[in-house]
């Protein structure tokens, strides 16, 4: 059954809104659910006990197993590719990617065994130790939920489409506690339109989840950092400004870098290891898991395993303050998480993108310190601009990267060498590579997403504007020999409509149509055995997008535009629309827009 047939009208925006309420609880109880499945599998295969108590702004302990801990990430390699082949394979990778394409491509349609293969296979990826984030799986949570309820409620498509955008900001909000980021995350990544309608349940999913989390993670920010308890930035040194400049540039190279970098090692495995996803997997991770091990055996800590958070505390309160440690650790992160997803873990790239760049910020921040002691360099600061700007420039959503370090660290000095930082840092990613690492993905399968988001004014014009009023009525009886016949006096007409003797319109005859029925017709042919084209009636007022609609629903290329009354009577008809004119009006929109 075709998706128009069995949809309904689109739900009142009092249950809307609750539904977006509903939005934000399951979402914020899935970003609590899905981090005690992380701390179950953490505690279970790297330390041999049965906990969900897991803080993973802590280091782990050294693992009891000493050396055979090493082969902790594989065994998460054979469980998470046991579930991608069997149960879900959009569960495989990075998640927004997934939800994107759903969003553009698949009418909002997310199958919802999408959200618990994700859950489990992911928290198995970063559990055991894979260099992957908690926030791509806990946005296929949320927007497989979202996509869920529309479609049980047989919403339309753009109703549906709001739900999976309010339950993917509602988890990255809970996930981070992030409110306004998770609404900007949505925006930047998810909605294929911005007006009240679409932000506000965005909005209250989002506050609705961050409440939940709260509830469980307390209120406080993601990332302690002692040094912003006083005043670091100074607006009146120009040295200073340049310094944040010149991180942006870094970390625009640094951010097309990491999104190479993951899909060469995708098409690597892919092609050296092609018919064995279990040895593709286990291959990656076994390399993963000799890193954290000579990690553990060199330094104390496994650092680049799992989501990293303890690694960047150590960075904000300075325990890690050497500059070629953490050159070493931006270079070994990027390398496992490139491996980590090559190869087929499930999880996302947000988290290693906040430690990619605070550990190449913080390296920047103590080079310059050290080059320039007389400036007030605090690397904590510059890890914290890093972050934005490799979130921002990585995943093509800058604006989101800015609001969501400040919700994480919760100082305002932050945001102007973080918005400096994010701005030059986009702007060289994009010159760079087009694609975002969320799009590349999509664009290697063909499918094209939108790099922003347009006010094509052209489709609310209305009909009185578009219309054409070149047309004739002719009665049905009239023989289609004599409207020939008629020479100048149609030769404008555009089509006409044939009506019977109450004045109703029995069908329409376009110019083509009447050129194509000529050779089969006779003398005795008259316009009411030919008048078969189809119609629809739409008011003076309706707009574009409306009348565009209406025909693609009914399957017709002529709009009879009347006046006060949708009656299909020729005495109401002011004019009509083609598709032609559609289509014309569209193109004309295309000069207010650039490449």
């Amino acid at each position: 059954m075709d998706e128009t047939t069995w949809q309904r009208s689109s739900l009142q925006p009092f249950r809307f809104f609750l539904l977006s309420i509903l939005i934000g609880v399951v979402a914020g109880l899935g970003a609590v659910a899905f981090r005690g499945l992380i701390a179950f599998f953490h505690n279970l295969l790297f330390l041999g006990k049965l906990s969900v108590v897991y803080d993973a702004n802590v280091h782990t302990s050294p693992s009891p197993w000493g050396l055979g801990v090493i082969f902790v990430p594989v065994v998460g390699a054979i469980g998470v590719t046991f579930l991608v082949q069997n149960f879900a394979p959009e569960a495989k990778g990075h998640g927004v990617p997934e939800v994107m394409d759903a969003i553009y491509y698949h009418k909002g349609i997310i199958r919802p065994v999408v959200a618990l293969i994700k859950s489990i296979a992911s928290a198995l990826s970063i559990g055991s130790g894979g260099s992957v984030g908690r926030e791509g799986p806990i946005v296929q949570i949320g927007s497989s939920f979202g996509s869920t309820v529309g479609q049980i409620l047989r919403m339309p498509t753009w109703q549906r489409i709001i739900l999976i955008a309010a339950g993917t900001g509602a988890g990255i909000a809970a996930t981070f506690n992030t409110p306004i980021g998770g609404v900007l995350f949505a925006y930047e990544l998810m909605l294929h339109e911005v007006s009240v309608k679409t932000i506000v349940p965005v909005a209250i999913a989002t506050v609705t989840a961050t409440y939940i989390g709260q509830i469980f993670f307390g209120p406080y920010p993601s990332f302690m950092i002692p040094s912003f308890e006083m005043l670091y930035f100074h607006i009146d040194n120009p040295l200073l400004l340049l310094s944040y400049a010149s991180l942006g540039i870094l970390l625009g190279a640094a951010s097309a870098v990491y999104i190479k970098s993951i899909y060469v090692f995708e098409d690597f495995f892919d092609q050296r290891i092609k018919r064995n996803p279990y040895l593709r997997h286990m291959i990656g991770m076994l390399l993963v898991g000799i890193i954290i091990y000579l990690l553990m055996a060199s330094l104390g800590y496994y650092y680049v395993e799992g989501v990293g958070y303890a690694t960047l505390q150590d960075i904000f309160t300075d325990r890690l303050s050497e500059a070629k440690l953490l050159g070493l650790l931006f270079i070994l992160k990027l390398f496992a998480t490139s491996v980590t997803l090559g190869s087929g873990a499930s999880g996302g790239i947000f988290s290693p993108s906040l430690y990619l760049g605070a550990t190449l910020g913080g390296t920047f921040g103590l080079i310059l310190r050290q080059i320039f002691p007389e400036l007030p360099i605090d690397p904590p600061a510059f890890a914290v601009a890093g972050m934005a700007g490799m979130t921002g420039g990585a995943t093509g959503a800058p604006m989101a990267a800015i609001v969501m370090i400040f919700e994480m660290t919760l100082n305002y000095n932050v945001i102007i060498p973080m918005t400096i930082t994010v701005a030059i840092g986009y702007g060289v990613r994009t010159m760079l590579s087009k694609e975002s690492i969320y799009t590349m993905k999509l664009a290697r399968r063909g499918h094209i997403i939108p790099q922003t988001l347009q006010a094509n004014f052209q489709q609310l014009r209305r009909a009185r504007e578009l219309m054409d009023t070149h047309f004739m009525t002719v009665p049905a009886s009239m023989p289609l020999r004599e409207l020939i016949r008629m020479g100048p006096k149609k030769n404008d007409a555009l089509a006409f409509l044939v009506e019977n003797r109450g004045g109703e319109i029995l069908g329409v005859v376009s110019k083509d149509t009447l050129v194509e029925t000529l050779g089969e017709s006779n003398e005795t042919t008259t316009l009411e055995e030919v008048a078969h084209e189809g119609y629809v009636t739409v008011l003076e007022e309706t707009t574009l997008f409306a009348i565009a609609e209406r025909m693609r629903s009914r399957n017709v290329s002529i709009a009879l535009v009347t006046n006060g009354s949708a009656a299909a009577q020729a005495s109401n008809v002011k004019g009509l629309i083609t598709r032609q004119q559609i289509g014309g009006a569209i193109v004309e929109a295309n000069d207010f827009f650039s490449e």
